[in-house]
């Protein structure tokens, strides 16, 4: 029996309105404006999902990238009988999981959206990531670990499911949305459908465009998107005759590309006072005002629950490994100790260990000849994407690939990552599994400049509450450290250094998170030099001459950066009672400040840390690491001064 969408309407709107009065706070206006717009996609069985299982890989996704309309989102769940009046009352409180904007708190809610401008890239991640899976079931011998799927289970898979993402019209101004849209298009992504909610003011006052829909179809068909426009998106009559131009031609046959409806809105729509008005974002109705607007829907019944249209389901689908991983190792070469091997280069080998589990896939910025990404690229076409020089971009669509289940590496210029933080920040509150990879860190990159340097990223990824970062030093670690990676659940970041550097581990050395490495140790130590990734190095060369003048010192790899490792660290900071650490990074915020923190309240320690100081320039590694104060001339000062 087809849904009373009018009905559906009113509905929503009384609940948009009595929620946000009750919490005393909201955007109600952000939200009646989209109203019809989401009515039809729920209600009218555009929308394919099973609420008891919000997980299964081939529902229908929805994202609210305009977060603060989460009072029409919650609305929705109520309308569709999965939370009851009482839990939509609860907007905002502090026991609800009903948040200001949406987080995955709320069990329906895949990626966590406010930071305006994000949502369209997760939502491109997800459909990526479904095709792919859908790849692999309709051609099982392209994913290792799928051959076993019968060929009933699939074929049962007759509709693509879609990924549909709610978009503002003040987030058009943000660059990452059309970042989205160029990589969307050109990667042929189509099923992935936008709508804009053009209600014409912002926060303080008009859009850019306003409702100049024209410009928008214009722009948006020349990133090679197909376009629906809807004259008046609070009209249910020109909504649904928009949308059944979705159904009549199939999503799989539209030219290959992903589709965008525009649609023109009024905010505050359905509340006479305040439609189309400005001064009203995020502001809930005065209860007064709020009984006067609901007057105009008529009885509403808050028990009364409509239909959701279901995927088919399928029961044992499940990607897996069903082959033995390889050994890790370097194929191109042998790990002998003393070999010289770039890290970023056992990055890329690392990524080939890992292909007998088919949920891994590599996504790079333009620079996998630099990253050693394309190695996997080689090896496993089909699991590399290329993301091209947009970087936010990269990261909120590796966020929407690890919500289906994939486990996503990310890699590109370490400098570069500092643009994307924002997205960083967001996976950490989405319950993201992103694995992002930075290279080229530090001054020791030499001639190529400050622009090129990151020395901030330590500190940007160690501010991340529950994130991991790793800074290997040699081959082997950073192949054992990958792995590490991929069976830690959440966000973590692997430092990657551009020069070569000397293999200082046997193959079968076991590397946690958590750990540290004690390479050099005596009775008689002056002091312990804690170092990471090239600047380790500089430290084995300082111990080698003390040696010569019979001072002892002891070396700590610091490979985990986060979580440090406390136990060590402290026990040699007692026994030595001199602590130096040494970093390619800026003072602030890195591995000298992790040590820190751990031995600042201990008595009768001195504590030395060598940093990046000064503003770097072009010059050979050894001249900037000399010149920084941070190579192994600068660790033996340390020691004896």
């Amino acid at each position: 029996m087809k849904n009373d969408l009018k009905k559906i309407t009113n509905l929503l709107r009384y609940d948009i309105l009595t929620s946000t009065t009750a919490a005393g706070s909201g955007h109600p206006t952000s939200s009646t404006s989209a109203v019809e717009l989401m009515t039809v996609l729920w209600f009218d069985e555009y929308l394919h999902t099973d609420f008891k299982d919000p997980k299964y890989i081939f529902n229908d996704r929805i994202i609210f990238s305009k977060g603060h309309a989460a009072p029409l989102l919650y609305s929705l769940y109520h309308a569709a009988g999965e939370l009851s009046y009482d839990e939509l009352l609860t907007l905002r409180k502090f026991d609800s999981v009903l948040e200001g904007h949406p987080t995955p708190r709320f069990k329906h809610i895949d990626v966590a959206t406010g930071s305006l401008g994000q949502g369209l890239s997760a939502g491109l991640g997800m459909a990526m990531g479904i095709k792919y899976q859908l790849h692999i079931l309709r051609h099982p011998e392209l994913g290792s670990g799928s051959n076993e799927i019968p060929k009933r289970v699939r074929n049962d898979v007759k509709r693509t499911p879609i990924v549909w993402v709610l978009l503002g019209d003040s987030e058009m101004a943000e660059g990452q949305v059309w970042e989205a849209m160029e990589l969307a298009s050109h990667h042929k992504v189509n099923n992935l459908v936008g709508i804009i909610d053009v209600n014409r003011l912002g926060q303080r006052g008009p859009t850019m465009l306003e409702w100049d829909l024209n410009t928008y179809k214009k722009r948006i068909e020349a990133f090679g998107w197909n376009t629906i426009v809807i004259e008046d998106g609070n009209d249910l009559k020109q909504v649904s005759q928009a949308f059944e131009k979705l159904r009549v031609t199939s999503y799989e046959l539209r030219n290959h590309k992903p589709t965008m409806i525009i649609a023109k809105t009024k905010k505050g729509a359905g509340i006479k006072d305040v439609e189309d008005r400005d001064g009203w974002h995020g502001k809930p109705l005065p209860e007064d005002l709020m009984k006067e607007a609901i007057k105009e829907y008529g009885e509403v019944d808050t028990n009364e629950s409509f239909k959701v249209a279901k995927p088919n389901k399928i029961t044992n689908y499940e990607l897996r490994i069903t082959n033995k991983p390889d050994k890790l190792r370097v194929t191109s070469y042998e790990l002998r100790v003393k070999d010289k091997v770039a890290t970023r280069e056992a990055y890329g080998e690392a990524l080939k260990s890992l292909a007998p589990d088919p949920r891994v896939v590599v996504l790079d910025a333009e620079v996998s000849n630099s990253t050693y990404a394309e190695k996997f690229k080689k090896a496993f076409p089909d699991r590399f994407f290329e993301m091209y020089i947009a970087e936010q971009n990269m990261i909120s669509v590796a966020l929407g690939m690890s919500k289906v289940g994939l486990i996503p590496y990310s890699s590109t210029f370490a400098a570069f990552l500092s643009r994307a933080y924002d997205q960083i920040r967001m996976a950490q509150y989405s319950e993201g599994n992103v694995k992002i990879a930075g290279s080229h860190a530090g001054v020791s990159i030499g001639s190529d400049g400050s622009s090129q340097m990151a020395l901030e990223d330590l500190s940007m990824m160690r501010s991340i509450l529950n994130g991991v970062v790793l800074y290997p030093s040699d081959a082997v670690s950073t192949l054992k450290l990958i792995e590490e990676m991929k069976k830690h659940d959440g966000v973590s970041y692997i430092r990657l250094t551009r020069e070569k550097t000397s293999v200082l581990y046997k193959e079968n050395e076991l590397f946690k998170i958590g750990g540290s490495k004690v390479l050099r140790s005596s009775q008689d130590d002056k002091a312990v030099v804690i170092a990471a990734g090239i600047t380790l190095h500089e430290a084995l060369k300082a111990y080698e001459e003390l040696k010569k003048n019979s001072t002892n010192i002891a070396v700590i790899d610091a490979y985990c950066v986060k979580p440090i490792d406390a136990d060590t660290i402290v026990k040699h900071a007692k026994k030595t009672g001199h602590v130096i650490v040494v970093e390619d990074h800026y003072p602030d915020g890195g591995l000298g400040d992790a040590v820190l923190k751990v031995t600042q309240k201990l008595p009768n320690i001195k504590f030395t840390h060598l940093a990046v100081n000064k503003i770097p320039r072009s010059g050979t590694p050894q001249e900037l690491m000399e010149w920084e104060g941070i190579d192994a001339e600068a660790i033996v000062k340390a020691v004896t001064m």
